[in-house]
């Protein structure tokens, strides 16, 4: 406004004034309040300070310490007493930062987090189920994947028409007997995964079951990797015609996935060379192939070492503890 007043004293026009100083002309032509000499005066419905505690005091009471105030409002009209309004009864909590539920709230406990390391095939094994769209819109046929966290080898894949920890227990059942009983079998907490069937298996195996939190899906990293591979895959379809099918394209992913797809996480190795002890020779062949590249052309290489994305694979983390990885970068 003192920019819009200078301006006016120089007989610049109301108009161009206002959009100059950057003012509504709305604002410039309204009268302004007269100066207050005197505080204003308190409202003589305002409650005084002893009112104040006795309404904090009734509603902190062990009779109503656990209820909303509009129950505490209405239970003290139902006895006669009249303290204040309901709004009233807010504003005094919030004065004393007490607007919040007043009940107990429910406290979980803290999940552990599970932290599985395997160092060779068969140590540690992961598995969910996914669901692949059926022939009509909400007809689905669910996708049960167990996958060597290791070697990445798909180690069992069954398509069925419902979900049942019995449908899980036959394939756990096959899969042991092909690959051997794995030190663990992790997954999420899906009514599968957690049921008693399944349970009392492992428990007859001695093999340690373990879940990943809640609502935590990087707990189970490989299964969903392996699910999002399959599912991205140019020749996925949008559905399936129908549960033959859907068991006809799994068997076909699940034989390129294990022999033929070159994984980044274990070297470019496919899972089975891994799975089977077979990536050390193939790892050496391509050592000696580019050292001879190296020998041949010199001037094309920046060092002698051979790329990263090669090496052999290490050992493979669900949840790697910090220290145990600032020991490996060490």
């Amino acid at each position: 406004m003192a920019a819009y007043q200078g301006l006016r004293e120089l007989q610049v026009p109301t108009r161009q004034a206002a959009a100059l100083a950057g003012v509504s002309r709305t604002t410039v032509y309204r009268k302004p309040a007269p100066p207050r000499d005197k505080p204003a005066p308190t409202p003589p419905n305002k409650l005084s300070l002893a009112e104040r505690a006795e309404i904090l005091a009734a509603l902190n009471s062990p009779e109503f310490v656990d209820l909303a105030p509009m129950q505490v409002h209405t239970k003290l009209l139902d006895a006669g007493v009249y303290l204040a309004s309901l709004s009233t009864f807010y504003r005094v909590l919030e004065e004393n930062s007490q607007v919040k539920e007043r009940r107990r709230l429910a406290k979980h406990p803290p999940r552990a987090v599970p932290e599985l390391v395997a160092t060779a095939p068969g140590r540690v094994i992961t598995w969910d189920i996914t669901k692949l769209a059926g022939p009509v819109r909400g007809k689905y046929f669910d996708c049960y994947m167990a996958v060597d966290i290791y070697s990445r080898f798909i180690v069992g894949a069954h398509v069925h028409a419902t979900e049942s920890g019995a449908l899980a227990v036959e394939m756990m059942k096959e899969m042991f007997g092909i690959h051997g009983i794995p030190d663990v079998l992790h997954a999420d907490r899906g009514t599968s995964m957690t049921s008693k069937t399944l349970a009392a298996l492992l428990s007859d195996l001695e093999v340690t079951q373990s879940h990943s939190r809640p609502r935590v899906s990087n707990d189970n990293p490989y299964s969903e990797s392996l699910f999002k591979t399959m599912k991205y895959g140019p020749v996925f379809p949008e559905r399936f015609a129908s549960l033959a099918d859907a068991r006809a394209f799994i068997s076909a992913f699940v034989d390129w996935y294990n022999h033929h797809h070159q994984h980044s996480g274990i070297g470019f190795h496919t899972p089975a060379n891994v799975h089977y002890g077979l990536a050390d020779g193939i790892a050496k062949q391509r050592s000696e192939t580019l050292a001879a590249a190296r020998a041949k052309h010199p001037n094309r290489f920046t060092n002698t070492n051979d790329p990263k994305i090669l090496a052999l694979p290490g050992p493979a983390w669900i949840n790697q503890p910090k220290e145990t990885d600032e020991k490996l970068t060490a």
